[in-house]
């Protein structure tokens, strides 16, 4: 599998890190834009009616991980 342009962009971001700090700052980089991006949908769900209080509440407590098949 090949891999694409901003894998290959993000990979080499981190391999030019020069020391833990860089690296900590290019994760917390990624970590902000993906935050971002989660907000931003989860703002258009609510906004379309897809996601509303009613929905969170059935969501309180649910374990929706996929669960881990024995070795």
């Amino acid at each position: 599998m090949a891999i694409n342009p901003a894998q290959r962009m993000i990979i080499e971001s981190f391999a030019a890190s020069r020391d833990e700090d860089e690296l900590n700052d290019l994760m917390d980089m990624l970590r902000k834009f993906y935050a971002t991006r989660l907000k931003r949908e989860m703002q258009r769900l609510w906004d379309n009616g897809t996601l509303n209080q009613e929905a969170l509440d059935n969501l309180d407590g649910e374990h929706l991980r996929t669960p881990y098949k024995p070795l």
